[in-house]
């Protein structure tokens, strides 16, 4: 069998030393709680949606656009600024910088008198959130080696997925100890509405995540003296070193834009498919879904980081892909909802499907770190953002929606919707995927 070098993205004259693990760890541990309070600032509104339209008077639909355009968009094209930013400055400067400002403007939203108050707020929320995914994942490219950088990025990316849960059950409790006044006499939550103080707790869990942020070494990029000169920085540069990895990139990242559409579809469309069709009780499918989400995107994060590092160790670089394609694979049987005949069934589909999806995914923006120049690593990320945010978060529910009332026009006929939706677009990715990794093995930095 050919040897590969262990980190093979990169050939390096007089290569810098790997930071010692304990401090690229705890580089890790942070990030992933960052990604954690980030997941909840984003997620929390659907939480107070009712509190804060009796509070402000304001609509379904303005509430609608609290949620998704005003964050979806914001978040989407300012990430590729952001991800830029992240390849020419500092990369902590870049997460710090995003931290304060998504704590700002959760401030602003909880002291918001207004609609448009609240909607500036949540685009401050928006372009802060956009800085983190950049920065902290080319920083974990330059603190571990290839062949254990699927985990460090498996362990980041887990940040995200049990954010969402962990907004519902800490927000609930929060929400609860606000309404039941537990937050009297204490300076800037004495005397706020519930949602409020919600809001404003979050904004201040920002300062002390920050100070912890502050003492992070920047690691050395760790490609800026390989052999044949200092990397170019100029965009031009940078994209014309990105069209000679096109044929591997561009599949990779519309890959996971098309494995996110299944998995924002299936968390916005499930809990109705359970409620309408098998009279399953809002509680109970918040506790039971919600849990079962969680621990499966917590596994398929690790899992699939660890797998693929062992891949990466044995076979190269290349064999990352292979990996990410075989969960796609995995994924695609969950996709087809439509065939399900009890809640449990609902369950079980959704919890594999994310399962499968979250660890192609997660392992599908690692190998793009490997893929792409190292001053190229920030903005390769807010692409792959741009389409899991605009394509996912955007056509998912929307297109889920449309088909069950213009197709089928039938409010039961979410699982059919939901089938219709995700299996086509889960089995061109499958594709997409087999074709980048083929295509992998003769791409070489």
């Amino acid at each position: 069998m050919q040897n590969h070098p262990p980190d093979n993205d990169i050939e390096i004259r007089d290569t810098p030393p790997w930071p010692r693990p304990v401090a690229a760890w705890s580089a890790v541990a942070l990030f992933c709680v960052a990604a954690i309070l980030s997941y909840t600032d984003r997620q929390i509104l659907s939480l107070l949606v009712d509190p804060i339209r009796a509070d402000l008077g304001i609509s379904d639909t303005q509430v609608g656009v609290l949620q998704g355009v005003a964050f979806a968009i914001i978040y989407s094209l300012a990430g590729l600024p952001l991800g830029r930013l992240a390849d020419l400055l500092p990369r902590r400067a870049v997460i710090c910088a995003g931290v304060g400002l998504w704590s700002v403007g959760t401030l602003m939203c909880g002291y918001a008198p207004s609609f448009w108050v609240l909607f500036a707020g949540r685009l401050i929320v928006g372009v802060g959130e956009a800085a983190l995914a950049p920065a902290a994942m080319s920083m974990i490219a330059d603190m571990f080696p290839a062949e254990r950088r699927g985990l460090a990025t498996g362990v980041f990316v887990m940040g995200m997925t049990i954010g969402g849960g962990v907004a519902i059950a800490i927000g609930g409790a929060v929400l609860g100890l606000a309404a039941s006044g537990g937050f009297a006499g204490i300076p800037l939550l004495d005397g706020l509405a519930a949602w409020r103080a919600v809001l404003v707790l979050l904004g201040l869990c920002g300062l002390p995540l920050l100070l912890a942020l502050l003492p992070i070494r920047e690691p050395a990029r760790r490609s800026e003296t390989a052999a044949g000169g200092v990397e170019a920085t100029s965009l031009r540069d940078i994209f014309a070193q990105l069209a000679t990895v096109r044929a591997v990139l561009i599949p990779v990242i519309v890959c996971c834009a098309l494995m996110s559409v299944g998995d924002f579809a299936l968390i916005a469309w499930a809990p109705a498919l359970l409620s309408r069709r098998y009279a399953m009780a809002p509680d109970a499918i918040g506790l039971a879904l919600g849990s079962l989400v969680v621990v499966a995107g917590v596994v398929a994060t690790v899992a699939g980081g660890v797998i693929s590092d062992r891949a990466v160790k044995r076979h190269g670089p290349a064999a990352r892909i292979w990996v990410a394609t075989l969960c796609a694979a995995l994924a695609f049987p969950f996709a087809l909802v439509a065939l399900t005949t009890s809640a449990n069934q609902v369950l079980a589909a959704v919890t594999l499907w994310t399962l499968f999806s979250s660890a192609a995914g997660t392992i599908g923006i690692t190998a793009v770190q490997e893929i792409v120049p190292n001053r190229a690593r920030g903005l390769s990320v807010s692409f792959v953002a741009f389409g899991n945010i605009m394509l996912g978060l955007g056509g998912g529910a929307t297109l889920t929606g449309f088909v069950t009332d213009h197709v089928f026009a039938d409010p039961l006929a979410i699982g059919q919707s939901l089938t219709l939706v995700i299996a086509p677009l889960a089995g061109a990715a499958i594709l997409l995927f087999l074709h980048a990794s083929r295509t992998a093995r003769s791409v070489r930095r």
